[in-house]
């Protein structure tokens, strides 16, 4: 443990924000082994300055790297969850890291006591990595209240990662590594902005791992006016009644691939002719649609015809088990949650945030007792109410922020730059769907399409909580690495 760490922990009485981040406080550095891997864990805050070199924020890193010896550098990962305002602990023990938390194998939330093991599906054996929590989460702060607002939005928070990977290479001398980023939901926003922002600093990216992706917000914005996500989100609707058993038995006896290119199909044709027609739609047009929105949802046709043909999220993982007094999960739609009324329009909680107290408890444990790092502030796993209210978006911020734009540019600047995709069939926050149509909607030059790939794993918006999914999505990502 630093000398400034050691005091920090002694002196509790004495400290007050500014002295509790510590950002210029030496890292702690310990020594750990995962099966026959031997590696480093450096754990410590990167001090983010002005351009006057007055330190305004401390931005909170957890590092694993492996010797490489004389050979080539290893590669470098720099990771991030999304919100905006989650840390990095879901990528970090969930999926990536060298431990992980013992979760059932399909992703049930344990009982307490809680459990961290080791990670045999850890990315480290092919890449060093570097979880990054932004400002405002885990134990990143500004050191002035009134500094926040210089972080939390679309473009400072883009930038104060840029300066975070520029720093971090200087320091520790990584800038000779093949650099990817890997991050998850609003991490992708990120990820896709920071691709052009990091090559306008001049730091080429080799690849970006964009996992539940959303660039482009119009996908997933039920406003009116706006049909696009009632056409986005139907096939993760259908993928959700089919896990659910609510499909008709037709369906129900048909493979899932199967059952969703032919909702695909229906989306891209003639579902969006009649979304398209609005009240011009002829009432016998109106009625066959409904018929088959209602057959690939589960839900009633006398339902949909309500809604105008428009299933709001909410309404849908509502909607769909209340006769059984339960609801689905937005983040992953194979959860149930429990109704505690039946008669509201939204489920009172997401149910698959019940494995949010594992992971609080177990990072908590690790950081303090494992790692040795020590501070008196609290470790934010998510800030959503606070950072998000505040969160600004700047000229996106009155129709739909897009980060596509950045991730094509990126491209067209790096030509080697490639990008793997992973999309959980039972992701209602992100559908795997609506990727595809910002992807198909990015301009990419035609030389460039075949840099992009996509993995899709029968698991939710955190596919890896699914224990045969994270294997597949280590195998599928190392071999991303490997091209």
């Amino acid at each position: 443990m630093s000398e400034a760490n050691k005091d920090a922990a002694k002196k509790p009485e004495e400290k007050n924000e500014t002295y509790a981040i510590q950002p210029d406080a030496e890292p702690v550095v310990t020594d750990h082994s995962l099966g026959n891997l031997k590696y480093k864990a450096t754990v410590g805050m990167l001090p983010m300055k002005d351009a006057l070199g007055e330190t305004k924020a401390g931005i909170f890193y957890t590092c694993y790297t492996v010797d490489s010896g004389e050979g080539d550098p290893r590669p470098l990962t720099f990771s991030f969850n999304g919100g905006p305002g989650s840390s990095s602990v879901w990528l970090h023990l969930g999926a990536l890291g060298p431990r992980r938390v013992r979760l059932g194998d399909d992703g049930e939330a344990p009982n307490a006591p809680y459990e961290l093991i080791e990670n045999p599906e850890s990315w480290l054996e092919f890449t060093d990595l570097v979880f990054i929590d932004p400002v405002g989460t885990g134990f990143s702060r500004s050191l002035k209240l009134d500094d926040e607002k210089n972080y939390w939005g679309l473009k400072g928070d883009v930038d104060s990662m840029a300066d975070f990977i520029r720093e971090f290479l200087t320091r520790y001398e990584r800038w000779m590594s093949p650099l990817y980023i890997a991050g998850e939901s609003y991490g992708t926003t990120r990820a896709a902005g920071l691709s052009d922002a990091l090559v306008e600093r001049g730091i080429g990216l080799k690849g970006l791992v964009l996992i539940s992706s959303i660039l482009n917000f119009q996908t997933a914005r039920f406003q009116r006016g706006n049909d696009l996500p009632y056409l986005l989100f139907l096939p993760t609707y259908t993928a959700t009644a089919y896990y659910h058993k609510k499909l008709p038995p037709d369906l129900q006896a048909k493979a899932l691939s199967e059952v969703l290119g032919e909702v695909e199909a229906f989306c891209s044709e003639e579902y969006l002719v009649a979304l398209n027609q609005g009240s011009a739609l002829p009432a016998e047009r109106r009625n066959a649609v409904a018929g088959k929105i209602a057959r690939y949802t589960g839900l009633d046709p006398i339902y949909v015809d309500l809604t105008d043909l428009r299933i709001q999220i909410h309404r849908f993982c509502k909607e769909l088990l209340r006769k059984e007094g339960r609801t689905v999960g937005r983040l992953d739609s194979r959860y149930k949650g429990i109704d505690p009324t039946g008669v509201t329009e939204t489920p009172e909680f997401d149910p698959a945030t019940v494995i949010t107290p594992p992971f609080t408890h177990c990072f908590n444990d690790y950081v303090h007792r494992i790692l040795g790092y020590q501070s008196n502030l609290p470790y934010y796993v998510s800030n959503p109410d606070r950072l998000w209210q505040n969160w600004t978006w700047g000229d996106a911020g009155a129709g739909y922020p897009d980060t596509s734009e950045a991730l094509r540019r990126a491209m067209s600047k790096n030509n080697f730059m490639r990008v793997f995709i992973a999309n959980g069939y039972y992701d209602l926050a992100t559908p795997y769907f609506a990727t595809r149509y910002t992807l198909n909607h990015m301009a990419l030059d035609p030389s460039l399409q075949g840099n992009v790939e996509n993995g899709y794993y029968e698991s939710g918006h955190m596919m890896y909580v699914n224990a045969k999914e994270l294997a597949q999505l280590k195998a599928d990502v190392a071999e991303f690495y490997l091209k």
